[in-house]
């Protein structure tokens, strides 16, 4: 077996917040030099504040916020959708990626907003988190709790669903048809 494949979990992070965090549910790998901490939704925010606060840590920027769909992933995942943080720490020149899995509890294909999909706002840790996290709610249907502007990014306020949900038909749900052509001669 390579090196490459057995993970090595050395990363100090990892030790400090397994101490800091004895009696809740952690998981971590490393792929490729990359380091990833797993934590429950009711602990992000707990967690979050920690890497930010803790001078063992010290992760001063957030570089983003992703969101993720599962759904019809090849292997078993804790929740269809997964939100990822990545943390750079200036002092050390490191980063660091945090995620979380949220399960539905109705189904994705509308716009109904579920009470199983939603996380605390990190921005009162990181105020640069406010786009990311708009972008996330609007493409995903995640929301965040405590959320400055939680509104709607890339798409309009009424949009009917969150695209980059993987049940969302490739050719839209009639969006396009009902555009109005707009060409240079109109007003």
């Amino acid at each position: 077996m390579s090196e490459q494949s057995t993970p090595k979990l050395d990363h100090p992070t990892f030790a400090a917040v397994k101490q800091a965090f004895s009696g809740k549910r952690l998981r971590a790998t490393e792929f490729r030099g990359s380091s990833t901490l797993i934590v429950e939704p009711a602990d992000l925010h707990a967690v979050m504040t920690f890497l930010r606060q803790d001078p063992r840590c010290d992760y001063d920027f957030l570089s983003d916020v992703v969101g993720i769909d599962y759904l019809d992933y090849p292997s078993a995942t804790p929740g269809r959708f997964g939100v990822a943080y990545v943390l750079c720490s200036y002092a050390r020149t490191d980063r660091f990626c945090v995620k979380t899995h949220l399960d539905p509890s109705i189904p994705t294909d509308g716009i109904e907003e579920d009470p199983a999909l939603w996380l605390d706002s990190v921005t009162d840790i990181w105020p640069g988190a406010e786009w990311p996290e708009r972008e996330v709610f609007d493409m995903f249907g995640v929301r965040f709790r405590n959320h400055p502007d939680l509104r709607r990014i890339l798409t309009w306020k009424d949009y009917p669903a969150h695209p980059l949900r993987k049940d969302y038909p490739l050719r839209g749900r009639g969006e396009r048809e009902s555009y109005r052509v707009v060409d240079r001669t109109s007003t």
